[in-house]
């Protein structure tokens, strides 16, 4: 089958642009209002987007606490999604007001980063400590705005749970991260195996 996405006529019972793209990782963000509210939410646009430096970017559809709270203070957290923690993932997802703390919601213990002055989930694997480095409203062809905005974040600090660290690297067997997939289905990635590049 082909569709072109301007009409979008793909004739299924849902769109599969999402299920394409994946898996995707889980950018759960963690941040501070400026009157010091909690907030703690999950984004499935998210990802690693550089190594030197180090930046990550999460997006957000529509201007959202999570955004709103990274714009004004310029910091938030990332916090690993482990098969462990999914449960209190998905009850953060919540639409709820600005003044309802997710942490509390979730029952997970809110810490505060070494460098930042944004909360991160203490039962984590591991945490990206971030500083808001700009925030970009993308555009279609026709130079229209989305309806997302996306923030980029430089990684100033890093949390790993020494418990999933095995012959100096992190164990995903142990970690067993979880991924977002189309639709409401996720993944769990603890079948690992390795595969190196070939030599030219």
């Amino acid at each position: 089958m082909f569709y072109t996405t301007d009409q979008n006529r793909h004739g299924l019972a849902h769109d599969p642009f999402k299920a394409i793209v994946s898996p995707r990782p889980i950018g759960w963000i963690g941040s501070k209002g400026r009157d010091g509210t909690l907030n703690l939410a999950p984004y499935s646009f998210f990802n690693a987007v550089s190594d030197r430096p180090k930046l990550v970017m999460f997006s957000s559809s529509g201007r959202k606490d999570s955004y709103r709270n990274a714009s004004e203070t310029g910091e938030f957290t990332c916090n690993f999604v482990s098969r462990n923690l999914i449960d209190k993932m998905n009850m953060s997802s919540a639409a709820v007001a600005y003044d309802v703390d997710e942490f509390a919601l979730s029952g997970l213990t809110p810490k505060k980063g070494e460098l930042v002055d944004a909360p991160y989930v203490a039962q984590a694997f591991a945490v990206l400590e971030c500083k808001v480095t700009e925030i970009i409203e993308p555009k279609s062809l026709n130079g229209e705005p989305s309806e997302n905005v996306m923030i980029f974040g430089q990684v100033v600090g890093i949390h790993i749970d020494e418990a999933i660290l095995r012959d100096g690297r992190i164990d995903m067997g142990l970690a067993r991260p979880v991924a977002r997939l189309g639709y409401m289905d996720y993944s769990e990635s603890s079948d690992v195996f390795e595969l190196f590049r070939p030599k030219a």
